[in-house]
């Protein structure tokens, strides 16, 4: 028998990156008998190499536990989620599938950037939240500090905040007892025909799709023939389960609960992530609302190292995209690096998390060209095109407006900081909107700043300059017009697409010189003269010369008529000419790949 809903809790854990949500979530399970002591293992539920190694969340992991609380048993699912900026849009799927929120928060870093973020996310999906100090235990915790922190920043209540350690068990029965407490029972009704939101889906190679669903209304059975409302799609359940923490077969999914079902669902398209799931024969009347769809942030080239791998990068790209929705690949074609793809991503780490998974779970050898943001132009004609790279911009007399991307960015640092933040987000073209202080020590500035200045090495040089104490977050405001220019690079004459830019206009001298140096180290010398020219349309602003190999032509001359000697040099200069005028320029990998690395 299905658990009532009056006796189950959905809930999620957000916070900050590295505050102990994994940790937390390992309790959870051990204190409910889910998982043995013997069986435990620190973060349970991250079940990537990746997560493991780097000690991030980078997916979403759903667990159904069992607890016995004032003699009566319930059921609750909880949904780990990342901490991490980029993986900002797991976060709000899974907090559509909860009626509560565990907030949790460092008892020594305190309120930090993502605490903020992850908070009002939460509140605009009206969860209850149960503030929660974390690490209590450590000697250097600062508990009524932080807890003041967390009253200015999030408006919580102090005598609310939990007290626990996740990492030696301190105070985690009172924490469950408060979610069983304080967070709602789900509304639904079993008697009603199917409702049930899709957060989340991942492709087993022998099953097929695994649809990850919180039921609304109504029961889902094996056997039963379900739609999915958004494509009209029938399908047949042919299992239904919950993760316990391992996929445990059931028999029923009811009201207010959390599990998966399986339908011999082929591809991952045809289960969209905030589609409605209903039944075939009885449908629902209406369906949910979802979810936006993520927005690719980031693009960047993949290509493989041999050429010959194409098909093979082709296919472990299509098998990664069956378990991340979230970015997107094309062909494209390179002059310096042969065939490849262009993808999209969520953000940095996201695109690093992606490299280091198809060079290791598939063994290729990529190289991956420098990450630009996506443009939006305006033509003379009107019409309005999405820009993903140099090679798509068009002739500058077509343009009428050319807008980059805007975020706003919130910049959580210690208060002596602030000179050198703002002179960092001035320099990077940064607009202060506001500060505010969450005590004497730290504040909250917030920049309006082009996201081509912050993809690269922000978050690097916030971490440096604030030894390590900044924290960042930022959220897309819209498009805005800017004074942006097409930076083409000319190797003896010839425009050279794969190393074009798109730079701002003041910065386009000085990101011109510092391409062209490069280059000059990395081709080799030819025997004719080699020009290297920065231009903007047909506007020359930079150039380096790679002198031509030059070889003593009056060696075996040894005194007499200098009219002989002469006669040698000018035949030489005449070759030199004729060559400089046919000859062809070899550009090494190694030059491209000297260009296009992040600065």
């Amino acid at each position: 028998m299905p658990t009532p809903t009056s006796n189950i809790r959905n809930f999620c854990i957000i916070a900050h990156i590295d505050h102990g949500k994994s940790t937390l979530a390992d309790q959870f399970l051990l204190k409910s008998g889910a998982v043995s002591e013997r069986d435990i293992k620190a973060q349970t539920l991250d079940s990537m190499d990746l997560e493991r190694e780097r000690g991030i969340t980078i997916r979403m992991h759903p667990v159904t536990i069992y607890h016995k609380h004032n003699g009566q048993e319930y059921e609750l699912n909880l949904i780990d989620t990342p901490g991490h900026v980029d993986f900002n849009y797991e976060v709000s799927r899974s907090l559509a599938a909860c009626e509560g929120a565990i907030l949790l928060v460092d008892a020594f870093q305190g309120v930090q950037a993502q605490t903020v973020a992850n908070a009002f996310l939460a509140m605009d999906a009206n969860l209850k939240l149960i503030p929660t100090l974390n690490k209590i235990d450590l000697p250097h915790a600062r508990p009524d500090f932080v807890i003041g922190e967390m009253e200015t920043a999030l408006f919580t209540v102090p005598e609310e905040v939990m007290a626990v350690s996740a990492k030696s068990g301190i105070g985690i029965e009172d924490l469950m007892g408060a979610v069983i407490d304080r967070v709602p029972a789900p509304t639904g009704d079993p008697t009603a025909p199917i409702k049930a939101l899709i957060y989340n889906s991942h492709f087993d190679t022998y099953k097929g799709v695994v649809v990850y669903v919180r039921m609304i209304d109504g029961s889902i059975k094996p056997g039963q023939r379900v739609k999915m409302m958004r494509t009209n799609r029938e399908y047949v359940v042919t299992e239904l389960g919950q993760f316990r923490p391992a996929p445990t077969k059931i028999d029923e999914l009811a009201a207010g609960q959390v599990g998966y079902f399986m339908a011999n669902i082929r591809t991952i398209d045809d289960a969209n992530i905030g589609d409605t799931v209903t039944d075939a024969f009885n449908p629902t009347a209406t369906a949910m609302v979802g979810y936006k769809l993520p927005k690719a942030m980031v693009y960047s080239g993949l290509y493989p190292v041999n050429n010959n791998e194409f098909e093979d990068l082709r296919e472990a790209l299509g098998r990664l995209r069956l378990n991340d929705s979230s970015f997107s690949f094309v062909p494209e074609v390179s002059d310096g690096l042969g065939f490849g793809f262009r993808c999209g991503f969520l953000g940095m780490l996201h695109r690093e998390i992606i490299q280091q998974r198809l060079e290791r779970d598939c063994e290729l050898d990529l190289v991956q060209t420098a990450p630009n943001v996506t443009y939006e132009i305006e033509k003379t004609n009107g019409d309005v095109i999405q820009v993903h790279g140099p090679q798509d911009v068009p002739d500058g007399g077509n343009i009428k407006e050319f807008r980059e991307p805007i975020v706003k960015i919130s910049f959580l640092i210690p208060a002596e900081n602030i000179g050198g933040l703002m002179g960092m987000c001035t320099e990077r073209r940064g607009t202060f909107v506001r500060t505010e202080y969450l005590s004497k020590q730290r504040v909250i500035l917030v920049f309006e700043m082009p996201l081509a200045e912050v993809i690269y090495d922000l978050y690097d040089k916030l971490k440096s300059f604030t030894h390590g104490y900044g924290t960042m977050d930022y959220d897309l405001v819209g498009y805005r017009e800017a004074d942006l220019i097409r930076l083409d690079i000319l190797v003896h004459g010839k425009r050279v697409d794969a190393l074009s830019i798109i730079v701002h206009r003041a910065s386009a001298d000085r990101r011109g010189r510092r391409v062209l140096q490069k280059l000059r180290e990395e081709i080799d010398r030819h025997m004719f003269e080699v020009s290297l020219q920065a231009a903007i349309g047909g506007r020359i602003i930079a150039r380096e010369t790679i002198a031509a190999m030059k070889k003593n032509v009056t060696a075996k001359c040894y005194g007499g008529d200098i009219s002989r000697k002469r006669k040698l040099w000018n035949k030489q200069a005449e070759g030199k000419k004729r060559m400089k005028a046919i000859g062809m320029v070899d550009v090494p990998q190694e030059a491209f790949l000297a260009v296009l690395e992040d600065d």
